[in-house]
């Protein structure tokens, strides 16, 4: 599964996983794939440094790259504190209320927050950079539009190349105007912020759209026959990061959650502004369905939401309170059946790949 941009970057499959776990992202890379390892959840730059360690001692020398959430447009002066006050004291009691009708228990005294947004505030995100670029990354990947000027250019002045992802081709064109390397075409079937035009669509309108820039093709892709279908929309190479969720590596810190994603079929999830206050699709759960209800407050913009629900997020998981716990995953959840190491997906992605391209080659050659 090679293609023009697999050969530069030194990877034998077109494949880019993103995964928020590093141990995940190396596993990715030392298949043959391209591990992106997801920052926001870093507040503190000691842990980022710590996990990147990691990674450089268990990759085998191959190469991974890192993806943060940064803003195009910089805001001055503004701390979480101040963010934190703009938050409504109705949506607080919103939170009270509906994690007390399903019971679920406080915090230990003195216990934080274990899931934080704060890596979509700017400053953290550059904080983060100024770690990462410390590292022999590869790829520096945004998942909030196109990174501010200046993060492009110290990238490019280290040879890192820089991805975002697109919902529409407009969105595709202001990042290569933005002088971007990459593109990833992310379609409605994504885990995550995703937009509204679905992958079958998107992918060559982006292609066309940013050609010859590279593009790689997201949402809703798990198998072999789908990065075959990707290759021949036009893209350089998938983007996947749902499929990993489910794998031996990956550290979700939940039985029932880890269930409640192999139970899971492709219409169990639902595009909510719950999580963070921009429309991400996750498993579909009570707590969403709170939200979504039209009798209830509505979310807020981001980041106040992200910061809104930030403890009741960590209280669901610590006690793994199963009606309210979800979490970001495309509709390629319905394929997650079972859990399997890193490199029994990338089997099965190249056994299924080669099976399409056979099937191909004998419909081209008449037989």
């Amino acid at each position: 599964m090679q293609t023009e941009l697999s050969k530069r970057l030194g990877v034998e499959h077109a494949v880019f996983g993103f995964t928020p776990f590093p141990a995940v992202a190396a596993a990715i890379s030392r298949a043959g794939g391209f591990g992106v390892l997801g920052a926001v959840r870093y507040t503190a730059p000691d842990d980022l440094a710590r996990d990147l360690d990691w990674m450089q001692d268990h990759v085998d020398g191959r190469p991974y790259g890192l993806d943060v959430v940064m803003p195009a447009k910089k805001v001055e002066g503004v701390s979480e504190a101040d963010v934190e006050a703009m938050i409504p004291e109705s949506h607080r009691q919103f939170v009270k209320d509906t994690l007390a009708r399903h019971g679920v228990p406080e915090l230990a005294e003195g216990e934080a927050a274990g899931w934080r947004v704060t890596g979509w505030m700017e400053q953290v995100a550059r904080g983060q950079l100024d770690i990462a670029f410390d590292y022999p990354i590869k790829l520096l990947a945004n998942a909030l539009g196109s990174p501010p000027a200046d993060v492009v250019a110290r990238a490019h002045e280290r040879g890192v190349l820089v991805a975002a992802l697109a919902g529409s081709a407009r969105h595709a064109r202001k990042h290569a105007e933005a002088g971007l390397d990459i593109v990833v075409a992310q379609g409605y079937e994504a885990g995550g912020h995703t937009g509204e035009i679905a992958s079958m669509v998107l992918t060559p309108e982006v292609t066309e759209a940013v050609a010859p820039l590279p593009v790689l093709a997201a949402g809703g892709i798990g198998s072999g026959e789908q990065v075959a279908a990707a290759l021949a929309l036009g893209a350089q190479g998938v983007w996947l990061g749902s499929v990993w969720l489910t794998t031996t590596e990956a550290d979700l810190h939940s039985p029932a959650l880890t269930r409640k994603l192999l139970a899971a079929g492709s219409g169990d999830t639902v595009r909510s502004r719950a999580l963070t206050g921009k429309p991400a699709r996750q498993l579909r759960t009570a707590w969403t369905d709170a939200w979504d209800d039209p009798a209830g407050p509505g979310t807020l913009p981001m980041p106040l939401q992200g910061l809104l629900v930030a403890e009741a997020v960590s209280r669901i998981q610590k006690y793994e309170v199963e009606p309210l716990l979800g979490t970001p995953v495309g509709q390629i959840v319905g394929r997650m059946t079972a859990e399997r190491s890193v490199q029994a997906v990338f089997d099965d992605l190249t056994s299924g790949f080669e099976r399409a391209v056979a099937r191909l080659n004998r419909i081209a050659g008449g037989a």
